[in-house]
Formats: structure tokens, sequence, C-alpha cells
């Protein structure tokens, strides 16, 4: 994390441990509180790491450690997972996502194309770990790649797919070439496969048995297709995630699930821990029967954004924190038309979810007074960190009532007005002991939790 990118390369290049795993290694510091795994690495540092393995694989033996080889206890595996950023808010210094992924490209199409370096024994093969993100553009190279590692010493074994705006065919032909003992999470961004493309690809995501995460978005009907074709596709697509066993993360986030959520559910081998439904037009009947459900016990994380809660869903939603209340640790309630009278009401259920860390209520119209009655009763909730709030509508002009979430996204507000808002909120705060706790209007800083950190 310092850029000390020589030594970095030497210890790449002459690990004397079957297993390199930075996320291990940095986990915590023995001599500060320094918290590195939030940190991100520079571009040098990830660039220090790839030339070390490549010297690795081009030195002969008896040069790679302090005496001659024992292949037994050589470098087996490089794991540089856990370590990048989301490319939000990327610092130009630091190496994102997408640029470690060509880079790792990069390194194995090279290793196929020119082998070793000196003569003698084969390298010993490396297992590179690594989270790989791909789009329209990448997508020829990183399957050049993928293909390159198959035989080479360097074998190229993603944890985690993040594939964008990507063609069916051309997710179905990655999703081919990857090891289904190493990918424990698929997701799929901005494809709008709908049910008849996501019924192609759903097959070939089911072949990983070790999968933990799944998350698919605009999963929907065809307008253009007859109905009972549509039928057809969401039924094959269910019988295709009755085969997971391993899944503990769904996230289905601007599908069309309107009275549909007991079939998905109903479906699957194993309770959820994370569950991701925003803006998926929900029923107060889909929301009854979560409450009821194996998964509602089990959830860590709640997702239910873009849902209107403030009608006749708020009773089944009050239902469905009771069921979770034990066990939810991160609740995201972003534009819910939740005003000040159905924050209230919830309230008595909300603080009874005692292991709370996050909650996100931006974009709902809740006064100043109703975030004032937050504040004060989530003082019983001794593990909450986090609570992402909209700007109060007390701090707006002219505001319509109710007002939709895209004039609260929107309308500008009286700047002076939120700077008061935050002093009192702040020294609230400090009155009830609670300065640690971070009351934020920022959604897009990096707050939210991803399932596996939790």
């Amino acid at each position: 994390m310092d850029k000390k990118t020589v030594v970095l390369r030497e210890l790449v290049h002459t690990w004397p441990f079957p297993l390199l795993s930075f996320q291990q290694l940095l986990q915590e510091c023995a001599h500060c509180s320094r918290a590195l795994l939030q940190e991100r690495p520079s571009t040098e540092s990830m660039q220090a790491v790839i030339l070390g393995l490549t010297a690795r694989l081009h030195t002969p033996e008896t040069e790679a450690g302090t005496q001659p080889l024992c292949r037994k206890h050589a470098l087996r595996v490089l794991d540089m997972t856990g370590l990048l950023d989301d490319g939000v808010e990327q610092d130009p210094g630091t190496m994102s996502m997408w640029d470690c992924t060509a880079a790792v490209a990069r390194t194995c199409i090279a290793q196929q194309q020119g082998g070793t370096a000196e003569p003698g024994l084969a390298p010993i093969p490396v297992e590179v770990r690594v989270d790989l993100r791909v789009n329209r553009a990448s997508y020829a190279f990183l399957r050049e790649a993928l293909r390159s590692s198959v035989g080479s010493p360097l074998r190229l074994c993603c944890r985690d797919l993040r594939a964008e705006d990507l063609p069916m065919r051309n997710t179905v032909a990655l999703l081919q070439l990857l090891d289904a003992g190493c990918l424990r999470r698929v997701d799929l961004r901005f494809n709008n496969l709908g049910l008849r493309g996501l019924s192609v690809i759903i097959p070939h995501v089911a072949r990983f048995q070790h999968l933990a995460s799944l998350r698919l978005h605009y999963v929907h009907g065809d307008s253009r297709q007859p109905s009972v074709d549509g039928e057809d596709n969401f039924r094959y697509f269910l019988a295709q995630m009755g085969r997971f066993t391993c899944l503990r993360e769904l996230s289905m986030g601007s599908s069309l699930l309107s009275g549909r959520l007991d079939q998905l559910l109903s479906t699957l081998q194993s309770p959820l821990e994370s569950l991701e439904l925003a803006f998926c037009a929900l029923l107060p009947e889909d929301l009854r029967f979560l409450a009821r459900s194996p998964h509602a016990v089990h959830l860590k994380k709640l997702d239910l954004s873009g849902n209107d809660l403030s009608g006749s869903q708020l009773e089944p939603f009050q239902g469905l924190l009771q069921a979770a209340a034990a066990t939810l640790l991160h609740l995201e309630l972003t534009e819910c038309q939740l005003a000040d009278t159905q924050l209230l009401a919830t309230l008595p259920v909300l603080t009874r979810c005692s292991s709370l860390r996050y909650l996100g209520l931006y974009g709902n119209p809740l006064s100043m007074a109703g975030l004032k009655e937050l504040l004060r009763d989530s003082v019983v909730q001794a593990e909450l960190r986090t609570v992402v709030h909209p700007f109060p509508v007390d701090c707006y002009e002219g505001l319509p009532w109710p007002p939709p979430a895209s004039v609260l996204l929107e309308a500008s507000i009286n700047e002076e007005k939120f700077a008061r808002v935050e002093a009192e909120l702040h020294q609230l705060l400090l009155a009830s002991g609670r300065a640690h706790v971070l009351w934020t209007t920022d959604i897009y800083g990096r707050l939210a939790a991803d399932y596996f950190s939790l």
C-alpha cells in the first residue's frame, strides 16, 4: 500500500509458501490501526505484483528461492482478490478492477505466446485468483486470456465475474471458460436480457455449484413475445434457480416481480442472507410471503429501494422487519415514499433490529422532526454506524405533496437551512454519546457494505 514496488516485486518473485493472499495478509496491521483493506492499491503496486509473477515463471527453479527449489513448498496460488475498488470516484493513481483485469489478461496471453525464458524444468503452475470485469470492449481480450490460461503454467481463476452491457452469446461464451470450482459471484449489469435472454444464460450459471451470489437486473417479460412464451421462460428460469445449493445472495434489481416473489424464492434450496429487490414493484402479498418465508429469519442484508412502502405495503413491511430483526445488519430503503407518519409508525419494530449497522433512507420525504425522532430512538441500536438520510423536506422551497422521488432528487435545497440541520443533528449525536455514528446525505460514498464483507 506504500508503493514499495521493488520490494513487492521481489516478494512475489521469491515467495516461499504455497499461498500468497494479499487480502489475508492485509486484514490487520500488528503495529497500528490502519485499515489497509479500505485503501486502494496504486497502479504501480499492482503492476509490481504482476511483474514479480512473470519473473517467477521465467526464472529457473534453482534461482527462485534461497536454496534449490523444493517444489513441495513453491508458490501455487496468488490471490489478488478483495483489493480493488468498484470504480466509484476512481483515483487516477489507483488501479481499477477494469485495469487489473486487463493487466492479468495480458500476462496470461504473453505467457502462453512466449513460453519460459530459461531452459530446464517446466515452471511450477501458479493459480492466479482474480475478480474480473468485462464489457463489450474488453470481451474478446479477456476471452483470449481465459483460453490461453488453459494448460498454461499461469492459470487464471475468476472468483467474482461482473459483466456489463454484454450480449447474451458473449456472456455464455465467457461462462463456459470459467472454472466451476472457483466462481462465487456472477453479476450481470445493464444487459437488459429479459426473460428470453435469461433463460438462455441461466443454465450456464447454474453449473457453478459453489456460487454464493447471483446478481441479475431487468428480469421481465418481453412485450414482443406472446405471453405463453414469457410464462414458459419464467418457469424454466425458476427450475434452473432450484439447482443452486450454495446461493446466499440474490439481487434482482429493476425486475418486474409483482405478485411473483413467492414463485421465485420457493424454488431456492437454501435460505438467503442477502436479498436485493430494488425497484421491483412489490405488492403487499410479496412482502407478506417474504416475512413468512425461511429467508426472513436469516437475512443480513435487505434492499427494498424504489418500492412504495407508504400505503398498503407498510404493514407487511413492518412484519418483515419483525421477522428479520434478530439478524439484519444492513437495510436499504432509498426512495420508498416513507414520510414522517410511516417512519414513526415503523420505529418500534425498526429499533428492534439490534444488530443493524447501516440504514439507508435517502430520497424519502422526511422532515427534520422525523429525523430527530429517528436519531433519538435509534440510540438503543448499539451497532448502528451509518445512516444515509434524505435532505429534510424543510430545506426545499415549494414542494408538491407528497413529493415524487424525482423532485426530491433533482430540486435545489436551501443550503443555509440544511447547514443548520446538519449542525443540530451533530449536536444531538454528541449529546446522546453517539458521535461515532455517521449521519450523511452522501449516497455515492463507499458506505453500503458488500454482502461478503458483512
